[in-house]
């Protein structure tokens, strides 16, 4: 009961902010809502639209001019797309994102929200451009709407000030909507509103794939599917942090999907696990799936029967509730500490905030995740040693240098990173006549560094020098199974440096 009252004016807020209309957010939360719950992996989340997901639609309404039908193929393509990320099993893999990137993505979306509400919260035109809105804002300021203005600041000064012992018995965003909208209509305000609801069931709409529009189409629905994985994975996981439970992520993904695809049926606006309405849903004391269920049965007895109190709604005054919430986005757990934290981890959130906010978002979670690897490949090789290995060393137990042998040592993950300058350790060293490359303290070889090894074996052999190699068993093993040209040769291994020193 507590998260369909939260979910009620978030519902209507993000429904009228893509453009879809605020019974599409509504019939959203209700058909997610649903389904999330009742075949998804997290007990106690509840699902329904977001920010992320809002802001994609409303591009998403723009881009494909309104069209309905276009607007739910892209929505149930999305849900297509999550469920077959749950049956390919990459749910897992949200956990694995650099908190960096999530970092810059969430306080990119936060900031999205705050500046796409800044025309409602003046009475004007909503305008889907993060760019125009700033550029345009001296002008818009001076068209302002007083009433609108009014409405906006002291919603969201409600949503702002209430206490917490108020909140938690009546939420703020009701406490607003409750208050405002008789005010509105006690002093006549020439405001906009919510207008009509429709208090029926809404009318089915058959999702239209046109070849003209599938290269705008795919996109869209790929970067609603993305966003909505990573958006409820995450909120899994807090869900799972309050309640000490493990949630199923791949089950998740296919309740998502499911929800969303069915969302595209009746022109509603898709989600994701919401992380508010879920803490609360688990501070209020829900447990199990049912919670999740009976939220969205109690938001469609709203609609039924109080759509004509909802239809006079201020638009300012939801606009003052979403500044909020892109408020309540914004990653403070980060940005409190962004002084003293390492540079490259600043440097991708910084990234990200920025391609988030002014480029778009599926392409903000790539460009993070590819300079996110960067950064960790230069680390890895940067404490990755290649050393030549002296006479002074006391555990040779001869003298390298009458028997014209050379030793190569690698200390830590040899791989692509590291693979060439190990290659210009071996070519400075080809005046001897045997070379022991010692890879027992290698953690793992990958492919690069497997081909880089039979080279430089091929090169070595070609000039007449013998080579010995130290290596794990696991290792032994996994280059001699990769041996097609028959250059190792079990002879060649040695189980530890005195053994193949030894051999010399």
């Amino acid at each position: 009961m507590t998260a369909a009252i939260i979910a009620l004016p978030l519902g209507l807020a993000f429904g009228v902010a893509s453009g879809l209309g605020p019974t599409a957010g509504l019939y959203g939360a209700i058909i997610l809502g649903f389904v999330a719950s009742l075949f998804g992996g997290t007990a106690t989340q509840i699902s329904g639209p977001t920010g992320p997901m809002t802001v994609v639609i409303a591009s998403a309404v723009v881009t494909l001019h309104n069209d309905l039908k276009l607007i739910a193929a892209t929505i149930f393509l999305a849900g297509l797309f999550q469920i077959l990320f749950g049956f390919a099993k990459i749910g897992k893999f949200v956990r694995f994102i650099p908190y960096p990137v999530i970092s810059g993505f969430m306080s990119g979306i936060g900031i999205i929200i705050i500046v796409l509400q800044i025309n409602p919260y003046l009475g004007l035109q909503s305008d889907a451009s993060v760019l125009h809105v700033l550029v345009s804002l001296p002008q818009k300021i001076t068209q302002a709407n007083f009433g609108s203005l009014m409405l906006a600041s002291l919603a969201l000064a409600i949503v702002l000030f209430t206490p917490q012992s108020v909140g938690k018995w009546l939420p703020s965003p009701l406490i607003a909507l409750i208050v405002l909208t008789p005010l509105s209509l006690m002093l006549n305000l020439s405001v906009e509103t919510i207008g009509n609801i429709p208090s029926q069931l809404p009318d089915i709409v058959f999702p239209s794939f046109s070849l003209q529009y599938v290269n705008l189409i795919v996109p869209l629905a790929f970067t609603l599917a993305v966003l909505g994985t990573i958006d409820s994975l995450l909120t899994s996981i807090v869900a799972d942090s309050l309640t000490q439970t493990r949630h199923q992520p791949n089950r998740e993904l296919f309740g998502q999907g499911m929800g969303n695809a069915l969302c595209a049926f009746v022109g509603a606006m898709p989600g994701a696990g919401a992380t508010m309405r879920t803490v609360i849903n688990i501070k209020s004391g829900g447990t199990n799936k049912f919670s999740g269920m009976f939220h969205a049965l109690v938001l469609l007895l709203i609609i039924l029967f109080f759509a004509p109190l909802a239809a006079e709604i201020p638009l300012a005054v939801l606009s003052g509730i979403l500044i909020k919430v892109g408020i309540d986005i914004l990653d403070y757990r980060f940005l409190k500490v962004w002084k003293d934290s390492p540079r490259h981890d600043l440097a991708i959130m910084v990234t990200v905030f920025f391609v988030t906010v002014f480029i778009d978002l599926i392409s903000a979670v790539l460009v993070g995740i590819v300079l996110a690897s960067l950064s960790i490949v230069y680390r890895i090789t940067q404490a990755t040693h290649i050393d030549l290995v002296g006479d002074d060393n006391p555990d040779n137990p001869v003298n390298l240098q009458d028997k014209k042998a050379r030793i190569i040592k690698i200390e830590g993950a040899f791989f692509f990173g590291s693979s060439n300058a190990f290659e210009n350790q071996v070519n400075a060293a080809l005046d001897i006549e045997t070379m022991i490359i010692d890879i027992s303290n290698v953690p793992f070889l990958d492919i690069t560094a497997i081909f880089t090894l039979k080279d430089l074996l091929s090169t070595l052999q070609r000039t007449g020098i013998k080579v010995y190699i130290v290596a794990k068993k696991e290792h032994q093993e996994q280059l001699l199974k990769l041996n097609v040209s028959n250059l190792f040769d079990p002879d060649m291994f040695f189980r530890s440096l005195k053994e193949a020193i030894s051999k010399l």
